[in-house]
């Protein structure tokens, strides 16, 4: 090696950690705690956005809009999993290549990146709207509700392209150390999606429709405040105009990490699209006290994300840095955050419930719906720790297939064999709901001994 190409790698190790988080060293149990913050209350805001739109039509508009948009929670889930799976081999790289100070790596992959994660919106855009209608049958919705659940995913989908570019930029951030932005930007869209959200309902008379295009606008909000950021900024995973191009090697590696990660979480939804038509068979009650219920799922699971979030940027800078000892403390200490989280908050919603519930629904017996799903889930959020964590830990070793399948094995074929028997058996919400715990508990046994088979082989160099 030359004396030139010598001096230009180490300047592009200085550029690649010279404002960026190293994760690399310090107190790990308090560098966790206050990485995660920020993503927990990040999360909590993109959650809001969802709660948002149930809220406002279940106190302004009635409980057949409430419903219709609870009709479409699973559904809308399903493809925003696939993005934020993708984005979670966003994560993994960049994390790796900082840890490891590979600066033109770390470039490649972001710009990369963000060509992969555009075109998967777009992609997912235009599947979403156009089977939406054969979707919405084939689960059974109600007739009544199926036309405005309709209307709602036709506009909420096409936001999928700046959900795919928001995931992709807070990946980017939150790989090198930087939670606090994301939520800033977050915090304006969010404010924004539901000051549009009572505009277009209460004082427009919208109803699906109204919530639909408040999301839609706050998304692309939060989209162009963090592209601008990262197109303004000079540090090595900045984006900039003439380095926009597909990296092959990057782009592989991109789709052998992301790919399966989005499958896996698109799998996971999948299989609750088969709970949804096991509430779609009840009457119309239960269907809007579940869909008013189910807004606890995504705010406790999306609050515990964040320390899956920070595992993997953790063990990935210090797997980059073949830092052993850290990686292992990352994984256990994220592990014991997010339980500790998901029991906190789950044991608030079974006290606290019906105050929950009524931010969506005044009906007395929507309420009573509700408390039945938030009494069993409420108790069993603590447990899919377990699983994530382990889930979200193999993914920053690089190991995404397997773990894909796992979840399929663990969660869909096991939820869908739960329907058609036990579930089919009882027919009843209880029987139902506590598919969930017990498919948690299967998995986390599979992922946690796939992950110790898989960190022994990693650290022997094999």
């Amino acid at each position: 090696m030359d004396q030139k190409t010598e001096q230009n790698k180490k300047q592009q190790h200085k550029a690649a950690g010279r404002n960026t988080k190293d994760l690399t060293d310090g107190n790990l149990s308090v560098q966790i705690l206050f990485f995660s913050l920020p993503l927990m209350a990040s999360n909590m805001l993109q959650v809001l956005f969802n709660m948002a739109d149930v809220a406002v039509v279940g106190r302004f508009a009635g409980p057949m809009a409430l419903g219709a948009v609870g009709s479409t929670t699973t559904l809308v889930a399903l493809y925003t999993g696939l993005l934020i799976g993708l984005s979670s081999g966003v994560n993994v790289l960049v994390a790796l290549t900082v840890g490891a100070k590979h600066g033109k790596d770390t470039e490649e992959t972001v710009h990369t990146a963000l060509i992969i994660s555009g075109m998967a919106g777009i992609f997912l855009m235009f599947i979403g709207v156009g089977s939406t209608g054969a979707v919405l049958e084939l689960l059974h919705t109600k007739a009544e509700l199926i036309q405005g659940a309709a209307k709602y995913l036709h506009i909420y989908l096409l936001g999928l392209p700046a959900l795919a570019v928001y995931n992709f930029g807070n990946a980017v951030l939150s790989a090198a150390g930087d939670t606090k932005r994301p939520l800033l930007y977050l915090s304006v869209s969010g404010v924004m999606n539901v000051i549009l959200n009572l505009f277009f309902v209460i004082v427009c008379h919208m109803d699906v429709e109204g919530v639909a295009i408040a999301s839609i606008l706050s998304q692309y909000t939060s989209a162009v405040l963090i592209l601008r950021h990262l197109f303004r900024c000079r540090e090595i995973y900045g984006l900039k105009r003439d380095k926009i191009r597909v990296s092959r090697d990057k782009a592989v590696r991109l789709l052998q990490l992301g790919v399966p990660s989005g499958l896996q979480n698109g799998i996971f939804y999948l299989a609750n699209l088969f709970v949804q038509m096991g509430v779609n068979s009840f009457d119309a009650t239960v269907v809007a006290g579940n869909a008013a219920a189910a807004n606890a799922d995504n705010l406790v699971y999306d609050m515990m994300a964040a320390f899956y979030t920070a595992c993997g940027s953790f063990m990935g800078q210090n797997y980059g840095a073949k830092k052993w000892k850290r990686v292992e403390r990352s994984f256990f200490l994220s592990m014991f955050y997010a339980f500790a989280c998901g029991l906190i908050l789950g044991l608030g919603l079974v006290t606290a419930g019906r105050h929950f519930l009524g931010l969506f629904t005044a009906e007395e017996a929507v309420m009573e719906a509700g408390m039945e799903r938030l009494m069993i889930m409420g108790l069993s959020y603590c447990v899919s720790a377990f699983m994530d964590c382990s889930i979200a830990a193999a993914r920053s070793l690089g190991k995404s297939f397997v773990p894909m399948v796992i979840v399929i094995f663990g969660a869909c074929v096991f939820r869908v064999t739960w329907i058609y028997t036990v579930f089919a058996y009882f027919r009843t919400t209880t029987s139902l709901y506590l598919l969930f715990v017990c498919s948690w508990v299967i998995t986390a046994i599979a992922g946690n001994l796939y992950l110790a088979w898989t960190y022994r082989k990693v650290r022997k160099g094999t």
